[in-house]
């Protein structure tokens, strides 16, 4: 379907993928299952605006997979070949959203945005906030360049790197608890403030090309864990992990990335396998530190391990996972040459160019001027 505002100046596909926003009543409880006409059909367009809908797939996104989040690059990228395309918003479940987002923007090197967007009431309610979430992310998609992947709701911008759901109810279910929103929209107006920070994008990789998300296990693709350290922990999970196959593995450590020295010997293990280990936090905010030995983040560096500054679990297993595919895919990477690529990834991230906005809004260079 094609909806058109006041003869189509800008031009926005949705790609639809399921989640609350589509999720409607099935007599136990919500399932993702409405069309993406469905779901634009219940908001209004913003002026000037002509929207076209792709239904990809339509899952509650805690059933997301790396098949999943590879045939959305593959369909994103496919779009923006297109040279008559504008923008794109994606309606995504929130469970996972800040996965798909961070693993899109690793991979784009487009101008035009890429936005999602999505509920945390479901489809069809009298106090739905999906509408308004996507009028909204209409708006930015319309209206912003140069500024990667994005994350819109419940009025605020947010750049994909660094931002989580920081409330499993709230209307305001996200933010990054170490940066300050990108920036705000509302009343047909963008405002962005500050520029994100990214690294240098990665290419498309070649699994993309063959992920089905209809056919699980049809490409084999790289297995990342995430393991949790605790009081009592102990490197048990972690070595289940490595002779599970993982060929990455996430440590959420304590503090500023602190863990135990039974823990730093099974990292340094891991590595010595080959596997590709990076340590967060469960701390919600601030980045990690070399600052304690005895287990700490001092021992797990020099065991191999890479700290993802300021990146959280799920981020930090999409960075991960991204650069085993960059690398070729599950057992197929040079440790090395892996390693570098994902210490990139991670620390590296450099400043994008001056936004661009138009429409009323004022871009982040603008408002460096001013400061």
């Amino acid at each position: 379907m094609k909806r058109t505002n006041d003869g189509g100046a800008r031009r926005i596909v949705v790609i639809s993928t399921g989640g609350t926003i589509a999720s409607r009543w099935q007599g136990t409880g919500y399932a993702a299952d409405a069309s993406g006409n469905d779901v634009l059909a219940t908001a209004p367009l913003p002026e000037g605006v002509t929207v076209e809908v792709v239904d990809l797939f339509n899952v509650n996104s805690s059933r997301m997979t790396a098949a999943h989040q590879l045939a959305l690059l593959r369909t994103v990228h496919e779009t923006l070949a297109d040279p008559g395309v504008d923008g794109i918003v994606i309606t995504h479940g929130t469970d996972t959203l800040e996965e798909t987002a961070f693993f899109l923007d690793l991979h784009h090197t487009d101008a035009r945005p890429v936005v999602l967007t999505g509920a945390q009431r479901p489809f069809g309610t009298g106090d739905g906030d999906g509408p308004g979430n996507l009028y909204d992310a209409l708006q930015v998609a319309s209206s912003v360049s140069d500024l990667g992947v994005l994350v819109v709701f419940d009025g605020r911008v947010h750049a994909a790197r660094g931002t989580v759901k920081t409330q499993t109810l709230a209307a305001d279910a996200f933010s990054d608890p170490s940066a300050e929103r990108l920036g705000r929209v509302g009343f047909s107006r963008v405002d962005i403030e500050r520029q994100p920070e990214r690294p240098t994008p990665l290419p498309l990789p070649a699994a993309a090309e063959k992920a089905d998300p209809d056919a699980p296990g049809a490409v084999p693709l790289p297995r990342v864990a995430i393991v949790t350290h605790h009081s009592d922990g102990d490197p048990f999970l972690l070595n289940a992990a490595v002779g599970a196959g993982a060929d990455g593995i996430v440590l959420v450590a304590t503090g500023a990335g602190n863990a135990t020295p039974e823990i730093a010997a099974a990292v340094a293990d891991a590595v010595a396998q080959g596997v590709l280990v990076a340590v967060t936090t469960r701390v919600p905010a601030g980045p990690l530190a070399e600052i304690y030995t005895g287990g700490g983040a001092v021992d797990l560096v020099a065991a191999g391990a890479l700290l993802t500054g300021t990146l959280r679990a799920a981020q930090a297993r999409i960075a991960v996972l991204a650069t085993l595919l960059a690398e070729g895919g599950s057992g197929t990477s040079d440790p090395l040459h892996s390693t570098a690529l994902l210490r990139r990834l991670l620390d590296g991230p450099v400043r994008a160019e001056p936004a661009l906005a138009t429409g009323g809004s004022r871009s982040a260079s603008a408002v460096a001027a001013r400061a």
